[in-house]
């Protein structure tokens, strides 16, 4: 690690990942007051003889507003490959902050215009972004990251995602700026990490891979390189990359049909595929997306739902720089293992508190064991998943399987947005239920079939593979 190293990973993952966790937990805790506005303002044919959260007509407008987030992610998963090959990973950042720019403009003023329209569109711009964010970023740290700290790196991009949970979380407090004039300028705040960025990003080199794999611009490639790394030698790396880029003349580049075909491709590409669902079908959003809501159900008060919440939100960030510590030394199987089982065990604790909810000692344990499951999530599940796929393919097939990965990750956050706070009217405590059972086949799915990468070269992760087959 260096100053230049640390500079790049700045200016590229974390304001990158600033706008991914912001506009995650954004809508959480100005739930009530934004539901008002609809309420009373925007939508026709409301009752107003009920709490607006309890309107089906407002909560229909805020589980859109919340889910469209999700498409916007997906379709940006879905065009990362494409952006990723003609824009470049540090090309395809700085462009992408151009959505930033509109959706700000659309949700700041969203109010003023008494138009829930504008807000949605606001909110499925903001997805798009963070949906190429979360395929740009990680494919640029993976290529700018020494082999040791890969994983360490690559866990910047979730340690930025949970901090800026929380950052909205605290923002969007009813003392700061969760208010009826407020939360418009809470929203709008998402333009000034896009600012910063647009300036210091181009400040950094390209990725190095990319310029000499892609482009064939080798001197080009090492001077990026030596800028990366400052004093240490560069030519080991350079040799690698020469010998990948060989192997890649006689691959080429692989398209997403052959990516689906090819047996050699479609084992490591399961993988990324099953463990990007387990991240969000774990339920882990469920409970960032709506703790408020779940707090408050357990009779605590709004204002202590919120504050239960940042502390939900906290923990998050303490234990996400704990994982980033331990992902080079425990390694990647070990922390996911651990934390899919921990999640289990919480998971089955609060079906078995909300059929006591209405003791008073139990919205203490809820809130409790919601901490604990985000504390588990933080562990592996949360990070590991991300840079995982950079690590399971080459050059040529990692664009095309980054994007396969981050649209399948977001197709699975809109199902569990969309869907949660319904399934839990149905099912009430039993909804935990649902996501016990997927942990259990998750655990099992890593055990069985998840490589352990640690300190491995893409090369060797590649081989281990072709000997499966």
């Amino acid at each position: 690690m260096n100053s230049r190293l640390a500079f790049a990973i700045l200016s590229s993952a974390c304001w990158s990942a600033f706008q991914h966790g912001y506009n995650t937990g954004v809508l959480n805790a100005p739930q009530a007051v934004i539901a008002e506005w609809l309420q009373k303002d925007v939508l026709s044919g409301t009752n107003l003889t009920l709490r607006a959260t309890d309107d089906p007509k407002v909560m229909t407008a805020l589980s859109i507003a919340v889910a469209i987030y999700c498409v916007g992610g997906m379709i940006g998963g879905i065009i990362t490959g494409i952006v990723a090959d003609r824009l470049g990973r540090q090309g395809g950042l700085l462009w992408n902050n151009l959505l930033v720019f509109a959706a700000a403009v659309l949700e700041g003023t969203s109010k003023v215009a008494n138009s829930a329209e504008m807000l949605i569109l606001g909110r499925l711009l903001i997805g798009i972004n963070s949906g190429l964010n979360a395929g740009l970023a990680p494919l640029y740290l993976a290529e700018i990251s020494p082999v040791s700290l890969r994983g360490s790196i690559g866990t910047v991009y979730q340690l930025v995602i949970t901090i800026t949970i929380l950052l909205s979380q605290v923002l969007g407090l009813e003392s700061v700026l969760g208010t009826p004039t407020g939360w418009p300028y809470l929203l709008a705040l998402t333009a000034i990490p896009a600012v910063i960025q647009v300036v210091t990003l181009p400040m950094c080199p390209e990725s190095p891979k990319y310029l000499l794999l892609n482009k064939g611009q080798e001197l080009h490639a090492q001077r990026a390189l030596n800028w990366l790394r400052g004093d240490v030698a560069v030519h080991g790396e350079i040799e690698e990359m020469h010998q990948e880029a060989e192997k890649n003349k006689i691959s080429r580049k692989v398209t997403l049909r052959e990516l689906f075909a090819n047996r050699q491709l479609r084992q490591p590409l399961i993988i990324a595929m099953v463990m990007m669902i387990a991240q969000q079908f774990s339920g882990i959003n469920a409970v960032i997306f709506f703790s408020t809501e779940i707090f408050t159900r357990v009779q605590l008060g709004q204002t202590q739902s919120q504050y239960a919440t940042l502390g939900m939100g906290a923990m998050n960030v303490v234990m996400t720089i704990i994982s980033l510590l331990l992902v080079e030394i425990a390694g990647r199987k070990t922390l996911l293992l651990i934390g899919f089982g921990g999640m289990f065990l919480c998971s089955v604790g609060l079906c078995v508190a909300y059929l006591y909810s209405m003791l008073p000692w139990v919205s203490y344990v809820c809130i409790a064991l919601v901490i604990l499951f985000v504390v588990m999530f933080a562990v592996g599940p949360g990070s590991i998943p991300w840079f995982l796929v950079t690590e399971l393919f080459n050059q040529s097939s990692r664009p095309a399987a980054t994007s396969v990965a981050v649209t399948v990750n977001w197709t699975a956050n809109f199902i569990i947005g969309l869907s949660f706070l319904q399934l839990s009217a149905i099912l009430g405590a039993n909804v935990f239920i649902i996501f016990a059972i997927l942990q259990l086949v998750f655990i099992f799915f890593i055990y069985c079939h998840v490589p352990e990468t640690k300190n491995k070269t893409v090369e060797e992760i590649t081989a281990m593979f072709r000997q499966q087959i």
